[in-house]
């Protein structure tokens, strides 16, 4: 099975095409490696590093200087999730993560609408870095009526090694703030002046 995505990176698309199937990989269904350089990332399931001990995800940079960013991923349908606000949360846990890591989740359209992104969020603004012991993220995105695909999963730039455990997505009531990367303004601002 050959999978493609798109994920952004300081906000420019990257094509994101996997090395292997998730089959070659050894990774769960449904899961797959991608990136800009996923050749340059090590990305798997540690049997026993979980938090509690149990399977989890890990990406790794390999050698010194990885190129680009590599994702451990899943693109599924949105029809579950459309009209809906969507919590995407997990633990991650990081060592020696220089330049960042993080969580990331996209809401696209369908492709004959040339696969428009409609939400998207990467945690860019609040990157994952340095060491530390298991902490909970969250990514939320509403899910507007017309989504065909969601994605979602870890990225790693540069060196150092993250694991993923203990995965949620839920819907949420709109109390619950969007933590949307592209937020637009309801209109232009045609001026210079501050």
């Amino acid at each position: 099975m050959r999978l493609v995505g798109v994920v952004l990176l300081a906000g420019m698309a990257c094509l994101a095409t996997p090395v292997h199937s998730a089959e070659e990989a050894g990774l769960p269904p449904g899961w797959f490696r991608a990136g800009t350089h996923p050749g340059d990332y090590e990305m798997g399931i540690d049997p026993g590093g979980g938090s509690s001990g149990k399977p989890c995800a890990f990406i790794r940079g390999r050698g010194a200087t990885p190129a680009g960013f590599g994702t451990l991923m899943q693109m599924f349908k949105a029809a579950d999730y459309a009209g809906k606000r969507v919590r995407l949360s997990a633990s991650v846990k990081a060592e020696q993560i220089s330049s960042w890591a993080g969580l990331w989740m996209r809401v696209d359209g369908a492709p004959a609408q040339g696969t428009k992104m409609l939400a998207f969020d990467n945690m860019q603004g609040r990157p994952i870095k340095g060491t530390q012991d298991w902490r909970r993220y969250e990514i939320v995105l509403d899910v507007p009526p017309e989504a065909a695909a969601i994605g979602f999963g870890i990225l790693l730039s540069g060196p150092g090694r993250a694991w993923m455990d203990g995965l949620q997505l839920e819907t949420v009531g709109t109390d619950v703030p969007r933590t949307d990367t592209i937020l637009l303004p309801d209109r232009p601002n045609l001026r210079f002046e501050k």
